[in-house]
């Protein structure tokens, strides 16, 4: 049959003219269409393809994205299938095998839980975490490793998980001895230790006591690494946003480490902060006060230029110190906290330089209160006009006018030398002995 005529149209061409002639308008319009849409083809593709060319390349192109997309899912599907496969062979060998497939089996999950947030949760649905607890615990040395990486990718993120693992023991776990453990596996109890601490601020009852002893040892050791003991800081510092925490941080020697850990710049930060969270309460004042390397050790980090943080952290602790407490100031007096307040006041941050002005203020007070005529003891006191008085009066103004000249110049000295200033040594001395000591601002 010919495509232009009609179906049975040898039966009823006579009989209806009007079909016919519909039949060949619609004919006549759809190769319109067609042709518009070849010639929007051509448009499209920059040649001069035939329309059925590009229909069959349209066509190819559909089918490998469909082809693709199927391809993706069916993989998608399949890796799904596979990891639960995994998972499931993974808790049943932890559960009933060997300790040797145990180990692998940690290791299957520790992947899974790293690739997947939402098998986390379904793990402790099959209670591997208790499992992982007693493998921490034991005493060969790789049982034990892959027991704290597993625990530490299931602990990311999760609250819940967390909580299980506190009940399930696991700061009862931590070896009493770190000696008998490497650098790596240091690390990693340090890591998990970090992640649970986090429990203490959201309310949750957590024996710090139980862990302090552990963190104190490595942050004591010489054969640490400085990135270990900075997650042991950490941990400590989460520690001390708790109140509640402040008596057993005392108690073990923490006060004490921490101020010698302000001596290295890495951790001097951490360090500082931590100390900041205690000296505000009242044991971690007291410890505070009573350290031998208390106020030197805060007095040298003041000197930091190059840690302003550092310094801030520092003069904070020593306003805390020294509010209210006589003594404590006459300490800091000893120690020549005055010449590196006067450095502060100058060429500190905004925040230390308000603290340093405000612990000379103190220090101003204090001198001004001990010379006035009405402070102080009134019985057995020589008179104003006696011999004795006035050579005493004359060596401290002595004293005095020694000690500006001495702040003024190292103080000038190093303003000089940060604005490249071209002044010679000479003329800065001159300029440091005329200058009067009542431009101090103590």
């Amino acid at each position: 049959m010919c495509p232009s005529q009609p179906p049975n149209m040898s039966k009823s061409s006579s009989s209806s003219p009007i079909w016919l002639l519909s039949y060949i308008k619609l004919q006549f319009f759809g190769r319109i269409r067609r042709f518009l849409r070849s010639k929007a083809a051509r448009k499209r593709y920059g040649s001069t393809t035939d329309r059925f060319d590009i229909v069959s390349i349209k066509s190819s192109v559909d089918d490998d994205e469909e082809e693709v997309v199927v391809q993706q899912v069916m993989g998608r599907e399949k890796s799904e299938d596979d990891s639960a496969m995994v998972l499931q062979r993974s808790v049943k060998k932890l559960h009933f095998g060997r300790w040797e497939e145990k180990e692998k089996a940690a290791m299957e999950i520790e992947r899974l839980a790293r690739e997947d947030g939402k098998t986390r949760k379904l793990m402790a649905e099959l209670e591997v975490i208790p499992v992982l607890v007693a493998m921490v615990s034991s005493d060969v040395p790789s049982r034990r490793l892959v027991g704290v990486t597993a625990l530490i990718e299931l602990a990311r993120g999760t609250y819940t998980n967390k909580v299980l693992m506190v009940e399930a023991g696991i700061l009862s776990k931590l070896p009493k001895n770190i000696d008998i453990i490497d650098e790596s596996t240091r690390s990693e109890f340090a890591e998990l230790l970090l992640s649970l601490s986090s429990l203490a601020n959201n309310q949750f009852p957590f024996a710090s006591s139980e862990i302090l002893p552990f963190l104190t040892r490595i942050l004591e050791s010489s054969s640490s690494s400085v990135e270990t003991k900075e997650l042991c800081l950490g941990t400590l510092y989460n520690l001390s946003t708790v109140l509640d925490s402040a008596g057993p941080l005392v108690s073990n020697g923490a006060v004490q480490t921490l101020l010698m850990l302000t001596s290295i710049k890495e951790l001097s930060e951490k360090a500082l902060a931590t100390l900041g969270h205690l000296v505000v309460t009242l044991m971690g004042k007291k410890a505070l006060e009573n350290s031998p390397m208390v106020p030197q050790s805060l007095i040298e980090t003041l000197t930091w230029e190059d840690k302003p943080k550092c310094q801030e952290l520092s003069a904070y602790i020593l306003m805390i110190l020294a509010h209210q407490s006589s003594a404590q100031r006459q300490k800091m007096a000893k120690s020549g906290i005055v010449s590196v307040l006067l450095e502060v006041a100058l060429l500190g941050s905004p925040l230390a330089q308000k603290r340093a002005l405000k612990l000379l203020q103190w220090f101003k007070d204090e001198r001004h209160a001990k010379m006035g005529p009405h402070s102080g003891p009134q019985t057995g006191r020589i008179t104003m006009g006696s011999p004795i008085n006035q050579r005493e009066a004359q060596v401290g103004k002595k004293m005095m006018k020694n000690l500006v000249k001495q702040s003024l110049h190292k103080n000038m000295e190093m303003i000089t030398r940060r604005a490249n200033a071209s002044e010679d040594s000479s003329k800065l001395k001159t300029l440091v002995i005329s200058t009067s000591s009542k431009s101090l601002p103590y």
